[in-house]
């Protein structure tokens, strides 16, 4: 179940040298967490990634549990309100087409993981822990689905005698391509004996094209 904290009673704001404490402890925390998962993840390394006390881990993470849930929760906000921008601009420039939805939900996080430093390529690997593990479904619930269900909509919008489960199988298929496009350009370049892993307008086309065939294969 996803940890809420508790209301507690008007503070002074946290100081600057208390907010850089913090920031590392996430850091370090979405670090290790995106690397050994929740299991293999320990709050004494987390402590040691961040050069602080175990105590200062507690004190800005709460317990083990809640520090994950505060770290993926972190950036959360930031990526949805990304892609909402960018399909609230592509909408106002005319009607959608399945490519166009999927680029604004796939192009902001390659975007955000390409340039955004470490800890954003990071977060992918954090997420995908979440969508594997039924335990995170609360954290899944408040994180990412609003903005996967807005996103959903608009693609039954333009299949709307298609089942919900398979388009919505459409959309966690595309994120877990999205996730292989940036964490496995080892294994490509691997495969194919050297050469440049494909843009992400590749990425989109291979989505938006699985979900076409999905459709078309539901309607024979």
């Amino acid at each position: 179940m996803t940890i809420k904290c508790a209301e507690k009673p008007r503070q002074r704001a946290p100081s600057k040298r208390s907010l850089q404490t913090k920031t590392r402890i996430l850091d370090a925390a979405e670090s290790i967490f995106a690397e050994r998962g929740f299991e293999g993840a320990s709050i004494r390394d987390i402590a040691a990634k961040a050069s602080v006390q175990i105590g200062l881990v507690h004190h800005h993470g709460g317990g083990k549990e809640e520090l994950f849930y505060r770290t993926v929760a972190r950036r959360a906000n930031a990526l949805a309100r990304r892609r909402i921008e960018a399909l609230e601009q592509a909408k106002d420039k005319g009607a959608l087409s399945l490519r166009t939805i999927l680029d604004c939900f796939i192009r902001p996080y390659v975007m955000l993981a390409q340039t955004g430093g470490p800890g954003w390529l990071a977060y992918g690997r954090l997420v995908a822990h979440v969508s594997v593990d039924p335990r995170w479904r609360d954290i899944a619930a408040e994180c990412f689905d609003p903005t996967a269900q807005r996103f959903i909509a608009e693609i039954t919008a333009l299949y709307p005698n298609t089942e919900p489960a398979l388009l919505a199988s459409g959309q966690v298929y595309s994120v877990s391509a999205m996730l292989a496009h940036l964490n496995s350009a080892w294994r490509v370049e691997a495969l194919a004996q050297g050469g440049d892993m494909a843009d992400v307008d590749h990425l989109i086309e291979f989505c938006a094209a699985g979900i076409e065939a999905m459709v078309k294969a539901a309607r024979i």
